[in-house]
C-alpha cells in the first residue's frame, strides 16, 4: 500500500510540475529559456560561440524585459532547436520561448500557444535565372524573355526546407496533380541554396522574406531571382505553452507596448531596409489594441 502511496505522490507531483505556471517557473529558477532557430536569418542565426541574433529574437527580448520587471536580476538563457523538434520543447518545458520564422497554424496550436503576430509574409520562389520556363511563369508576375534551362521540364525537382508548414502545403497540393514534379527536403536553407546553384533542384521554396536574406549569401546573388508571386499567407509569432493566458498576456502586453514605442519603426528598417514602413503598418494593423 506503501508503494503504491509514494508512486501516485510521484505522479501527481509530476503533473504539478508539467502544469505550472511558466511565470512561476521563470520565478524559481530565475532565467528564462529562449529556444530559437539557427538558419532563419533574419529572424533568428547564430554563429559558434555568440548570443544568436534577429528580429524575432530581439523582440523575444523585450518579452524578457516585461518578465524581468516582474523577476528581478533575470537571467536569459538561449536554447538551439530546430523545426522538428522545437515546439515539442515548449510542450515539455525545456524552453519558454520559441523565436525565429515561426508560423502559426492550428496543427501547430494543438501543441503550443502563440503571441500575438510578429511580421507577416508568405511562400514564393527562388530561382536560377535559367530556371525552366513554366516555373518563370508560376512566380513571377512578368517572367523575362530568356533562354531557360532545356533539362528542366524533364528534371522538375523543386526543394523545400524539411518540418515546414510550406512542404506540408506543397505535398497537399501535389497529391492532387498528375505531375512529374518532385520534392526534395533540406535540412537547412542553406543546403537548399547550394542544390539550386548546383542545379540539382530547380527552384527551392520558401517564405520570400527568408529567401531574400538567403539570395544575398549565393555565389552569385546576380544569377538568382525571388518570386514576387506569394501562393502562402504566413503569420508569424512567438510560440509558448498552452493553458497559461497570464504568461500570453504579459507577452502580447510587451509586444504592444513595444510596437507603439518609436523604437520599432528603426528595428524594422534595421532589418528589412525600405520594406519597413510598410511592415509597420501591416503589423500595428494586426497587434492587439492596447
Amino acid at each position: 500500500m506503501r508503494r503504491f502511496l509514494l508512486a501516485g505522490l510521484a505522479l501527481c507531483l509530476s503533473a504539478f510540475a508539467a502544469g505550472a505556471a511558466t511565470l512561476d517557473t521563470i520565478t524559481q529558477h530565475g532565467n528564462v529559456r529562449i529556444g530559437y532557430v539557427a538558419d532563419e536569418a533574419p529572424f533568428s542565426s547564430s554563429k559558434p560561440g555568440a548570443r544568436p541574433v534577429g528580429y524575432a529574437i530581439d523582440l523575444c527580448g523585450k518579452i524578457a524585459d516585461g518578465i524581468e520587471r516582474q523577476v528581478p536580476q533575470l537571467k536569459r538563457e538561449y536554447i538551439e532547436v530546430t523545426l522538428a523538434n522545437g515546439f515539442d520543447a515548449v510542450k515539455n518545458g525545456q524552453v519558454d520561448l520559441l523565436c525565429g520564422a515561426i508560423t502559426v497554424n492550428l496543427k501547430r496550436r494543438e501543441i503550443v500557444d502563440f503571441s500575438q503576430p510578429i511580421f507577416l509574409t508568405g511562400a514564393t520562389a527562388l530561382l536560377r535565372k535559367d530556371s525552366p520556363g513554366y516555373l518563370q511563369t508560376i512566380f513571377l508576375e512578368k517572367p523575362a524573355v530568356r533562354p531557360v534551362s532545356q533539362r528542366g521540364a524533364s528534371t522538375r525537382v523543386i526543394g523545400v526546407r524539411a518540418s515546414t508548414t510550406t512542404g506540408v502545403t506543397l505535398r497537399e497540393a501535389l497529391a492532387t496533380q498528375v505531375t512529374k514534379t518532385k520534392l526534395a527536403d533540406f535540412d537547412t536553407h542553406e543546403d537548399g541554396l547550394a542544390a539550386l546553384e548546383d542545379r540539382r533542384i530547380d527552384a527551392y521554396i520558401a517564405d520570400q522574406v527568408l529567401l531574400i536574406s538567403l539570395a544575398k549569401r549565393a555565389r552569385d546573388p546576380s544569377s538568382l531571382e525571388i518570386g514576387d508571386r506569394l501562393f502562402t499567407h504566413e503569420p508569424y509569432a512567438i510560440a509558448m505553452r498552452r493553458n497559461d493566458a497570464d504568461f500570453r498576456l504579459l507577452a502580447d502586453r510587451a509586444l504592444t507596448d513595444f510596437y507603439l514605442s518609436d523604437d520599432f519603426l528603426p528595428l524594422l528598417e534595421n532589418y528589412f531596409g525600405a520594406e519597413a514602413p510598410m511592415l509597420h503598418t501591416q503589423i500595428i494593423m494586426e497587434h492587439v489594441p492596447g
